[in-house]
């Protein structure tokens, strides 16, 4: 039984790696960005963690700045997506332009929040 599980787990990842290889250069390097953001939160959460979060202001902007880029990302992600037909009328240039004027506005309010 176990054996058929591991089979089976290694079929469903070399089913999902192969669908993934046809994803455009494009949205893998938006994906890039997003594991980068992600990461860095978690270092963040890791180091408040072992250190101490004395300026809890601190780590709170620097954390959720990142899941915020992240968020932001992945809102481009979908809007760029050839295949979502949901947003076929907009135009890369202009989902690239929300995403600038979004993470201004983000950065603008954790700058603030931060004192």
């Amino acid at each position: 039984m176990a054996r058929s599980t591991s089979k089976d787990a290694q079929d469903l990842f070399r089913a999902l790696w192969s669908a993934y290889s046809a994803t455009p250069t494009n949205l893998k390097i938006i994906d890039l960005y997003v594991m980068y953001a992600v990461f860095t939160a978690l270092i963040q959460v890791v180091y408040m963690a072992l250190v101490g979060s004395f300026p809890f202001n601190s780590f709170l902007s620097g954390v959720l700045s990142c899941v915020g880029t992240a968020v932001l990302a992945v809102c481009l992600r979908i809007q760029v997506n050839k295949e979502n037909k949901e947003f076929k009328d907009l135009a890369p240039e202009r989902a690239f332009a929300d995403f600038v004027l979004c993470n201004l506005v983000l950065h603008l309010v954790i700058m603030n929040f931060l004192g």
